[in-house]
């Protein structure tokens, strides 16, 4: 025993509380990578699930190879956690760099993941090493796999809470790489004696905490030249939510609203979508006095909605308070909704709908639904089955739906999943489209529980593109875009994410 590494108890503290560390920093990285994956490269599920499945292979990877340190143990691990806080706290400012100029960004984004699992997986191994002469087997796992797990559940607490929306990815990746380098040297300061190259990890450890605080404090210009870069014109606003990242373009013709990458209006012809969503339910509805509007939280439908004079009171349930607040406030926007937000006709809620949904007991006479559309399962739900079946509870027998429902042209077999989800619920519908310049040819279902009957509602004067002798035309489908044979969508398939996917794949191959 005389031989054996000797360690005493401010080490033991130090070398536990390295394990925190390691495990709250570990799992912020994972969380990076997973969500700067889902905003650059959409469907969160899928980027979530590979990027987990990588970085936990990476880690056994690691742990395979710590079996070849033997020697400076104390060290080696120094040097691992200064360079773990070096990769994973410039791998978001890195990956944000490279999105639109690297031709394999994918390959890139799983390197860098596999490198930091690789790296974390090393840790963990090498301090039940160094401890295992203090403790017997029993305590040394209870002892590590305890701070190990308490790591995890303060990350996985504080990253959406707090983290995302208050320091955005670049500056999380950066804060906790600082937190992996300042062991490192509380390490190697206090057990200098014990600790080979000592002067030279400091050194390296305070390098990399001078790089890592410079990139904490451009993380704004770095967001802001990376982003110009992907987008063809400047960026006027960009802001990261807690769950998705906003970012708003302007020229001389237009403003653009990008939700984690895509387009989601231009100003230029955003009345064309938006006349052509609202208006032909307002034709067909019986009575306007209660409208409700699930998502649209840009305020642009509501816009429409209010052109009516007996709408008493819309309703608009969004999930994310950021977007209901800058188009609310933010002057150059709230220009566009003409101020739709502000009326003291209309509530804002932001909550998610589903739930809200099951809570609601009021009865509306016009719900429109004007979702993202369905490029991930956590918005897919939102077309599903289980959903429309839930929406019953809150119509009455002549309400009128309309779903906005991706297009015909590109996404055929998308588009017509949701009129069949419609009707396997038992619900009359009317699938229409139009033409939006910035998008294409786009689709909605129109639907009711009863016969839909066209009330000759009078349409606002004022309409830069929508009238009744219009509609018609808007029913009409084309060859290439008619009626598919598809499955309806489920909550426990989401056949309509994977339609979706492959047919949108397709066209922008």
């Amino acid at each position: 025993m005389a031989n054996m590494f000797k360690i005493n108890r401010p080490l033991e503290f130090l070398l536990l509380l390295s394990v925190f560390v390691i495990a709250t920093c570990g799992l912020i990285y994972e969380l990076i990578a997973g969500t700067l994956a889902s905003y650059l490269l959409g469907d969160s599920v899928t980027q979530f699930s590979t990027i987990i499945g990588c970085y936990l292979f990476s880690m056994g990877i690691g742990a395979y190879l710590s079996r070849f340190f033997k020697k400076e143990l104390l060290s080696w691990f120094i040097q691992l956690e200064i360079l773990v806080g070096l990769i994973g706290g410039i791998s978001p400012a890195v990956l944000f760099l490279l999105f639109d100029q690297a031709a394999s960004f994918r390959l890139i984004l799983y390197l860098l993941v596999g490198l930091t699992g690789t790296l974390v997986g090393l840790e963990l191994p090498l301090l039940m090493n160094i401890l295992k002469n203090r403790y017997e087997f029993r305590d040394l796992v209870s002892r590590v796999f305890t701070f190990d797990y308490i790591g995890a559940l303060l990350a996985s607490i504080v990253f959406p809470l707090v983290l995302v929306p208050y320091l955005g990815l670049i500056r999380t990746a950066c804060f906790f790489g600082v937190l992996n380098v300042l062991v490192a040297i509380l390490v190697c300061v206090k057990f200098r004696s014990e600790v080979k190259w000592a002067r030279y990890l400091n050194f390296k450890a305070l390098a990399v905490i001078v790089v890592l605080s410079l990139i904490f404090a451009w993380a704004n210009k770095i967001m802001s030249f990376s982003e110009g870069l992907a987008f063809r014109d400047p960026v006027i606003f960009s802001h990261s939510s807690p769950y998705q990242r906003i970012v708003i373009t302007r020229n001389n013709y237009e403003l653009r609203l990008y939700l984690n990458g895509n387009l989601q209006f231009s100003s230029a012809d955003e009345y064309r979508y938006h006349e052509a969503l609202i208006h032909p339910a307002m034709l067909y509805g019986a009575q306007h006095k209660s409208v409700l509007i699930l998502g649209g939280g840009d305020g642009m439908a509501a816009r429409e909605v209010l052109k009516y004079g007996d709408v008493e009171s819309i309703t608009l349930v969004d999930l994310d308070a950021s977007i209901t607040k800058l188009f609310r406030e933010s002057s150059l926007l709230s220009a566009l909704n003409k101020q739709s937000l502000s009326s003291s006709r209309l509530q804002v809620i932001n909550a998610d709908a589903f739930q809200w949904l099951k809570k609601n007991e009021k009865l509306f006479d016009i719900v429109v639904i004007d979702f993202p559309d369905p490029g991930n399962y956590a918005v897919g739900k939102l077309y599903t089955t289980a959903f429309y079946r839930e929406l019953r509870h809150s119509l009455g027998d002549s309400s009128v739906i309309v779903v906005q429902s991706t297009s015909p042209f590109v996404a055929p077999k998308a588009f017509w999943c949701v009129d069949k989800t419609l009707h396997d619920c038992g619900y009359h519908t009317i699938p229409y489209h139009t033409y939006v310049p910035s998008f294409g040819e786009w689709g909605y279902v129109m639907a009711s529980p009863t016969s839909l009957t066209d009330h000759h509602t009078a349409i606002p004067a004022g309409l830069r593109y929508f009238a009744a002798d219009v509609f018609p035309q808007m029913c009409q489908f084309s060859a290439d875009m008619y009626k598919r044979d598809v499955q309806a969508n489920h909550l426990n398939n989401q056949v309509l994410v994977q339609y979706f996917e492959d047919e949108w794949g397709k066209y922008q191959e």
